[in-house]
């Protein structure tokens, strides 16, 4: 489906240095793709260039077959990114949190926020304020708000940080059901995927570096 995400060759530069050079290739719906390299190979740059937030010295991004910077709105909407940092807000509590960002997209109910709370655990700390949690909870909390996106590209970078092995069961079984029902995902992670999934894919940016 080339109407989709479609990257084409792609090169970032930093410091005098061809992070990645001539890379490309295209996201369908249903796809996984886990995005692989060492510290400083720029797994953090890709990502940021493909939600839009950086631009590639050449290259371009597609998204239904028109560069991203030509309609950044309609992108945006369709888009769920996530960075290093969890994207929590410490002076709201949990419920907040959640019921501001997923206003931006439509409506959300207050049912489905709190069920999206319990399913990670949170139950009794709907309405605490979030700069009294740790931050395996506040991961929890960006952990509900997959639970409830709606986009249809997921960007994720590093979603499995200050998360306990049972956490990490758990979003790997909601990266699956969420492939398996037509979004598209593309993540860094140095967690080994433990995934049965014949549309996950491997990008390793070693492969598009300069020798």
């Amino acid at each position: 489906m080339s109407d989709f995400l479609n990257v084409q060759q792609l090169a970032c530069e930093r410091d005098d240095r061809w992070l990645f050079q001539q890379l490309s290739f295209q996201v369908n719906p249903g796809e996984i793709w886990q995005v692989e390299g060492p510290n400083g190979s720029g797994k953090t740059t890709l990502l940021r260039i493909l939600a839009g937030l950086l631009m590639p010295q050449t290259g371009e991004v597609l998204w239904q077959g028109t560069p991203i910077q030509m309609l950044r709105a309609s992108f945006q909407q369709s888009l769920l990114y996530t960075g290093h940092q969890v994207g929590v807000k410490a002076h709201l509590t949990p419920i907040e949190n959640l019921s501001w960002y997923l206003g931006m997209y439509g409506d959300v109910s207050s049912q489905a926020v709190m069920e999206a709370l319990a399913q990670v655990g949170l139950t009794g700390y709907e309405d605490v304020l979030c700069h009294h949690l740790s931050a395996g909870q506040l991961r929890r909390v960006a952990l509900a708000r997959l639970q409830l996106a709606t986009q249809p590209l997921w960007i994720l970078d590093e979603p499995f940080t200050a998360i306990d092995k049972t956490g990490v069961a758990e979003l790997e079984q909601l990266l699956l059901e969420k492939a398996k029902a037509g979004k598209a995902i593309i993540l860094t992670t140095h967690h080994q995927l433990n995934l049965d999934y014949h549309q996950l894919h491997h990008l390793s940016l070693l492969d598009y570096q300069a020798h």
